[in-house]
C-alpha cells in the first residue's frame, strides 16, 4: 500500500523559514516525479514544485521561484520542500503527490497524494 506523510508545517512569521517532508512507504519515491501543491482556503489547489524522476530537475512556479527549493533524500525515501522568505499569501494546507510520468501542472496526473501539512505566515 502507497502512503505519503507531510510534515514540518506549522506556523512561521513572515520573512521566515520551513522544511516540508513528504515521507514515502510502498513505492520507491526516486523513480516517480513528486510534486508539491497547496491550498488555501477558498481556493483552487496548485502546483509549487515539482522534481523530476529523470534528473532531478526542479520546476517551482512562478511564485515561489528563488524562494522554494526541492530535493530528495533516497536512502529515507524522502522528498523535501525547503522554503524561504516565506510570505503571508504562503499561507496553505501544503501537499505532496507522486506521478510516474513527468513534472506536471495536471493534477489529475498524480495517482498518490498525502493527507497535507497545514503552513501558516503570520506575525
Amino acid at each position: 500500500q502507497v502512503q505519503l506523510v507531510e510534515s514540518g508545517g506549522g506556523l512561521v512569521q513572515p520573512g521566515g523559514s520551513l522544511r516540508l517532508s513528504c515521507a514515502g512507504s510502498g513505492r520507491s519515491l526516486q523513480h516517480y516525479a513528486v510534486g508539491w501543491f497547496r491550498q488555501a482556503p477558498g481556493k483552487e489547489r496548485e502546483i509549487v514544485s515539482c522534481i523530476s524522476s529523470s534528473d532531478d530537475s526542479e520546476f517551482p512556479s512562478d511564485s515561489v521561484k528563488g524562494r522554494f527549493t526541492i530535493a530528495r533524500d533516497n536512502a529515507k525515501n524522502t522528498v523535501y520542500l525547503f522554503m524561504s522568505h516565506l510570505k503571508p499569501e504562503d499561507t496553505a494546507v501544503y501537499y505532496c503527490a507522486t506521478e510516474f510520468g513527468p513534472c506536471s501542472d495536471d493534477l489529475t496526473e498524480y495517482d498518490y497524494w498525502g493527507q497535507g501539512t497545514q503552513v501558516t505566515v503570520a506575525s
